[in-house]
């Protein structure tokens, strides 16, 4: 009974991520860390027509261990994510269209033109170096990405966002995509203030406890 819970979850977080923009048609995928295994999208089935059975459980080394469909193309850097990050259970990639519009641009990172940059874990965002979707290159590039981070860019493809559960994965999305249409916008009128790097280790250290509510009043 859990895992089918689990499977509609990744569905319904499938329909979300693309009615809010942040991914078109079939493109993307999501992954689950379950007791059981991985769950991952199939590969090229529309979210709107995505039946629990069609998900695919996948052993820690990628192999299928039950789905009669094949898996999402990105397997591989879902399984290698998961094993690198513990910490980690759920994971979103998306084609969102800021976010891919960035991440073809050159450079390696996106600078804290704003604080919140801070949200995925770092004092800038980091951009994967390209490389082939679904290969080996292209999962070590993510992985090194996401080292001590929560959401990264891929170079000239997307975003990864990471989360605790498929909820927090898309809300983290969601925020650096909001992001990424703000930093664009700063481009395109001239380039934004980058924050120093000591402003932003103050804005590290206080999301240390982001969002976290201890019970505490306002004035304690």
């Amino acid at each position: 009974m859990a895992l089918e819970v689990e499977r509609r979850a990744i569905i319904r977080t499938a329909l979300a991520m693309n009615a809010c923009g942040l991914n078109q048609g079939r493109s993307g995928n999501l992954s689950l860390r379950t007791e059981a295994g991985v769950l991952v999208t199939p590969s090229g089935v529309a979210y709107d027509r995505m039946r629990p059975r069609d998900l695919v459980l996948l052993a820690p080394d990628g192999q299928v261990v039950d789905g009669d469909l094949a898996p999402t193309s990105e397997w591989r850097f879902h399984i290698d994510i998961l094993a690198s990050r513990p910490d980690i259970q759920a994971i979103l990639h998306a084609h969102a269209p800021f976010a891919t519009t960035i991440s073809c641009l050159p450079g390696t990172r996106v600078p804290p033109f704003h604080y919140m940059i801070a949200v995925a874990g770092g004092a800038d965002l980091r951009i994967a170096p390209y490389a082939t979707f679904g290969t080996a290159d292209l999962s070590a590039n993510a992985v090194a990405a996401l080292d001590g981070r929560r959401a990264c860019l891929l170079a000239n493809h997307g975003l990864i966002a990471t989360g605790n559960d498929l909820s927090q994965a898309l809300a983290l999305a969601q925020e650096v995509e909001t992001l990424m249409a703000m930093y664009w916008r700063t481009l395109a009128a001239g380039g934004p203030t980058v924050l120093a790097d000591k402003e932003m280790k103050t804005v590290l250290d206080k999301f240390v406890n982001y969002g976290k509510q201890g019970g505490k009043s306002a004035s304690s």
